[in-house]
């Protein structure tokens, strides 16, 4: 697939028909020029990418999953039972049951610098939890990236990709200068530290892509019902909330967040850039319910 300007041909213009095959890397064992595309979708060129939550992380669900061709699917090696390998093998199958039309996103385990490499060699973008401040941001990116321009201290897999067949630089001509622009890296803000550290975390860490607010966790950290995620109205965290979200307009930061059934149309209207709008333990969970809708048909 050529390129242009550092982005896929029709990114701009036929991203709308191709999705996010629109900024598939020469080879699918490389990383999406995500960055761009949640650059893009914050720019509004192209709509909000939305995007699936993997809560099994199976390898069997993915693969029956991935020719849906959802724009992003989000693998939460944090909060399952997932080696490296699984997570390995979901990156791929998403990318090439997709058909390049998807985006994985791995969720990391912690701040753990092998782990932060591993999705990054597989293929995928990054989603880093519990940042609370520019210590942890700078390391997060330092993991993420190659080279001491951007303080990087990732090391170089040698055969990760094939040379001459599937390490082609998407942009420019240095395979390791490309990647660094490709893949995304995304943090979680998931306390009241990390939103008040946000505004130097965001000066001192530029290449920090995109910011998710996770409110569970942040409500729990201030001592607040969980609510499942879904806020609150007490005067400390609607603050809080403001604050969050005035520092990314002050950044021009892209934001990603939740946005089920009709919430979606409320989070996009809001400027989110990247909507997670379904997830695979949904639907499992509704078994539940037809189970109980069954026993009563056949009830006596």
């Amino acid at each position: 697939m050529s390129t242009t300007n550092g982005t896929t041909n029709g990114t701009t213009n036929g991203a709308g028909d191709q999705g996010m095959l629109a900024y598939a890397a020469p080879s699918w064992f490389q990383p999406h020029n995500a960055r761009q595309a949640i650059r893009d979708a914050h720019e509004k060129k192209i709509p909000p990418m939305l995007c699936v939550y993997y809560g099994i992380s199976s390898i069997p669900v993915a693969r029956l999953l991935a020719p849906f061709g959802f724009d992003a699917v989000w693998i939460d090696w944090e909060h399952t039972s997932c080696n490296v390998e699984t997570m390995t093998t979901i990156v791929h199958e998403t990318i090439f049951m997709s058909g390049g039309k998807t985006i994985p996103w791995v969720r990391v385990p912690g701040h753990d610098h092998a782990a932060i490499g591993y999705a990054l060699d597989c293929g995928a973008s990054i989603v880093v939890p519990q940042v609370d401040t520019v210590e942890q941001c700078k390391h997060v990116v330092s993991a993420a990236k190659y080279g001491t321009k951007q303080n990087g201290t990732r090391s170089a897999p040698p055969f990760r990709l094939v040379p001459g067949l599937t390490d082609m630089p998407m942009i420019g001509n240095d395979i390791h200068k490309s990647l660094n622009q490709q893949a995304a890296v995304m943090i979680q803000i998931e306390s009241l530290e990390g939103i008040n550290n946000l505004d130097a975390m965001l000066t001192e860490c530029p290449d920090i892509d995109a910011v998710w607010l996770g409110s569970l966790d942040a409500r729990i950290s201030m001592n607040f019902a969980g609510n499942g995620g879904m806020g609150g109205s007490e005067p400390e965290w609607q603050a809080a909330v403001q604050k969050f979200e005035s520092t990314l307009k002050k950044h021009n930061k892209p934001r990603a967040g939740f946005g089920f059934g009709p919430q979606i149309k409320e989070v996009a209207e809001k400027g989110y850039s990247m909507i997670t709008y379904d997830a695979d333990v949904v639907h499992l969970a509704q078994l539940g319910q037809s189970f109980q809708e069954a026993k009563k048909l056949v009830a006596l």
